[in-house]
């Protein structure tokens, strides 16, 4: 990096003979080690550590179902990194509190997939009355148990009127019915939170994973949110016990909703209670294709464009195994930048291969043929040179 542009340079330090680095680049969560890269750039202030973890890239075998290093990603990563301290303003991305939501040690991978794409991260009670969002900001609400106070929703809606945008995930067993200031917030965008988990038929070719018809494998629509990743084949995910929603209605111009993952058409949808026995299909439980995540754009009174988007399914973008198994970091990264009308900040740098494959008998094809290269070019060489001679 350093010889290919010279607004780049590096030095290597002890930390132990250096304490004030430490201070100097010292977090709350974060103490730069002996084997830890610092990115810093001196201009904005801002920096990023850079450590083993960041340098592999992780994937699940699917037969032992264990996890191993599958790439190296240290161009990715670095560069990643650069490209976070130079920038003017970095994206914030709010994870909000305070209702029984998922907290940090849950959310870890999905954390460090947006500090990855260069978006910072932070925590925030809600409950803090003094706490008043930034427009500027994503709210993140993650499976949220409790219901929000008015002065809370009055605060989100004040957010959003000045075109701050949401990111909403629940699962199907969260109590959304038993809240109505945070379901009207949801109303407000179209979202409107089916009871139930919707379950495939396990019989309907890939409409789910390996059997299990709580395993879902949506149909990915394309939408402006997912063009991209519609064209590029990146629509592969799974849902585990994943919650629908409505179908969206036709409103007034100011609001556009749209579906962005669809069950299979001979799914159906089963409310459970305390004396269901059995998840297989009865009489009652209503069939069909079912919106499992929705994405909506609106313009507020005021002349601001607000954005949402909600998923039925919590694992799907916060999940280890899904994010090796599955699309589900493309399509995290994607709608972050939708929801923060951001370029897309995913570099898709390729992992360099960790393992190299071992020599085995379908590997000498190549050593064969150089093998049989040699002897005949050397062979065409002395032809060249003899075959003019060949009267002499």
């Amino acid at each position: 990096y350093a010889a290919a542009c010279d607004r780049i340079s590096w030095k290597q330090v002890d930390p132990s003979l250096n304490p004030a680095l430490l201070n100097r680049f010292t977090t709350g969560s974060v103490t730069p080690g002996s084997n830890d890269l610092i990115v810093y750039c001196e201009k904005t202030g801002r920096f990023r550590i850079l450590g083993p973890d960041d340098y592999v890239s992780v994937g699940l075998d699917t037969e032992t179902g264990e996890y191993s290093y599958t790439g190296w990603t240290y161009e990715r990563s670095i560069t990643s990194a650069i490209a976070y301290v130079i920038r003017e303003r970095v994206p914030r991305a709010v994870i909000l509190q305070g209702h029984g939501e998922m907290d940090s040690d849950t959310l870890q991978y999905f954390l460090n997939l947006l500090e990855a794409n260069q978006y910072e991260t932070a925590l925030q009670d809600l409950t803090d009355s003094d706490y008043v969002p930034d427009p500027e900001d994503l709210l993140i609400f993650f499976g949220p148990l409790r219901d929000l106070t008015e002065p809370e929703l009055n605060r989100l809606t004040a957010f959003a009127g000045k075109g701050g945008s949401f990111l909403f995930a629940c699962d199907y067993a969260d109590p959304l019915e038993n809240m109505s200031r945070y379901s009207a917030l949801l109303r407000s965008y179209g979202f409107e939170p089916l009871e139930g988990i919707v379950i495939a038929d396990s019989t309907a070719e890939d409409t789910c994973y390996n059997g299990n018809p709580v395993w879902l494998l949506p149909e990915m629509c394309t939408t402006e949110l997912t063009i991209d990743l519609v064209a590029s084949d990146a629509g592969h995910l799974l849902l585990p016990g994943a919650r629908a929603f409505a179908e969206p209605e036709e409103t007034d111009r100011s609001l556009t909703t749209d579906v962005v993952l669809r069950s299979g058409s001979t799914s159906y949808r089963k409310v459970l209670t305390e004396s269901t026995t059995s998840i297989d299909r009865d009489d009652g439980d209503e069939e069909g294709s079912f919106p499992l995540a929705l994405v909506a754009r609106r313009i507020t009174s005021e002349g601001y464009v607000s954005r949402a988007f909600i998923i039925g399914c919590c694992a799907a973008l916060a999940d280890q195994q899904l994010y090796a198994m599955t699309d589900s970091q493309r399509l995290t990264v994607a709608v972050m930048s939708f929801l923060l009308n951001t370029e897309a900040s995913d570099l898709q740098i390729a992992p360099k291969d960790a393992v190299r494959p071992t020599l085995g008998v379908g590997s000498v094809t190549l050593g064969s043929v150089l093998l049989t290269a040699l002897p005949m070019a050397v062979l065409l060489a002395a032809l060249l040179v003899l075959w003019p001679r060949r009267k002499m």
